[in-house]
């Protein structure tokens, strides 16, 4: 660990605090995120972390119970960002509300439904950030953020209606940054439910149903159909797979195999607020409700804000379901283990919310893992991908290069694929 490294608080950042953070998230089973990344379970809270020492005052030891070929990719993302063990133990279970880091900027004040302040790190170990402030602000609806951005109230927004692009580029006084795409955004399937959605026959008919080509213009030119869980841009994406063709009457015969030549009712859960993956949920749920009709599948929309729309798919209530992911670690493991494998079928904290159980497919996963030459890892993924092609627990919907508008002040703005940037090298001129 580098030795010149200090919290917001003033304390010293040291092997220690890593040890610490750890233990923490391991007797913590509220982190559910730990659970999706190390295997960890209310019978196993450690997970593969088997021990983490302080071998030395900058020096951090892990103990694996088994070879973890993403672990160091793992470690690197926000989400196992190491916080101040003082901060911890003074706010106790209102932490959250006073984050204490190393980053860039300190966090000054959070104002819910309204905004985050952070102000410049003096004492950062890394570049000095050019911005005194940065303020995150809470602007639910993309329209009236995209009015303030032209007022000038804003500097960026993230979240911009696509048909807004061609607005921005013909405006001298704004521009269009566009994030790398790593992302996903899916129809997930229940197939841990009785009834319909339990049968590959029939989630096979939907993927038939539904006209992919006419589904991606609603995405206006930020989208790409996707075909599998992965996206392109990352090792081990399977371009061989072919993507279920259109076509309505083979998924009606394939519903009548199934015992359902009659079709059905059927909920499908999506969130209200746009998502970089999903810029229009709505207009794309009611596009797919249209084409099911054509083959008697009768679908409810039902529509919800982010958090009862989480509750809801991470408790299975859902038949069908729209979500997404932005890629972490850059490791494809990061998409198919997280929101595939069986080990994250969790009721109540699914990250694999269409409850997909598949023993073969957790054999891939796993070897995976464990494999650390990554042409073997790459071929095992692929192997996954056919597997999860068949067996169509989701309609893979598409992958975003979501595009954010910035005043054309803002200078250095590096949009990253995971979705966070640390702003210490953005400037205002």
């Amino acid at each position: 660990m580098r030795d010149d490294v200090k919290f917001h608080d003033g304390t010293d950042f040291t092997a220690e605090d890593v040890v610490y953070n750890f233990e923490r998230w391991q007797t913590g089973a509220e982190f559910i995120y730990y659970g999706y990344m190390f295997g960890a379970t209310e019978d196993n809270l450690k997970g593969i972390v088997d021990k983490v020492e302080a071998t030395g005052d900058y020096e951090v030891t892990f103990t694996l119970s088994e070879p973890n070929a993403p672990f160091l990719n793992t470690v690197a993302m926000s989400a196992f960002g190491i916080a101040s063990p003082e901060a911890i133990e003074k706010y106790g279970e209102d932490y959250s509300k006073h984050p204490v880091g190393t980053g860039p900027f300190v966090f000054e004040e959070w104002v819910p439904d309204d905004q985050i302040t952070l102000k410049k790190n003096e004492d950062y170990f890394g570049e000095v950030a050019k911005l005194d402030k940065v303020v995150f602000k809470t602007i639910p609806d993309n329209g009236a953020r995209f009015m303030e951005l032209q007022s000038g109230t804003i500097d960026v927004m993230n979240g911009l209606n696509p048909q807004d692009i061609q607005t921005v580029e013909g405006d001298d006084n704004l521009q269009i940054i566009r994030r790398p795409s790593m992302n996903v955004a899916y129809m997930a399937m229940n197939t841990d439910k009785e009834g319909p959605m339990a049968d590959k026959k029939v989630r096979q008919a939907i993927n038939m149903a539904v006209d992919k080509e006419q589904l991606i213009t609603l995405f206006e030119g930020v989208g790409k159909a996707a075909k599998n869980p992965i996206p392109p841009s990352l090792w081990g994406y399977n371009d061989d797979v072919e993507d279920y063709k259109y076509d309505p009457d083979k998924a009606k015969a394939l519903l009548a195999e199934a015992g359902y030549a009659d079709g059905f009712d059927v909920s499908l859960y999506i969130f209200s607020n746009p998502r970089d993956y999903m810029p229009q949920p709505k207009v794309t749920a009611q596009a797919i409700q249209e084409m099911l009709k054509k083959v008697n599948i009768n679908v409810k929309i039902v529509e919800s804000d982010w958090d009862t729309h989480l509750e809801a798919t991470e408790n299975g209530k859902h038949d069908m379901a729209f979500l997404g992911w932005t890629g972490d670690n850059g490791d494809p493991d990061n998409f198919l283990y997280v929101l595939l494998d069986k080990d994250n079928a969790k009721m109540g904290s699914a990250g694999n919310i269409a409850f997909y159980k598949s023993d073969e497919l957790h054999d891939l996963l796993k070897q995976a893992q464990v494999e650390m030459d990554q042409e073997k890892r790459s071929d095992l993924y692929k192997k996954a991908q056919e597997l999860v092609h068949e067996d169509a627990p989701w309609l893979p919907i598409a992958h975003t290069t979501p595009p954010l508008a910035a005043n054309k002040k803002v200078k250095n703005y590096q949009p990253h694929p995971t979705g966070g940037e640390a702003f210490n090298l953005v400037d205002i001129q």
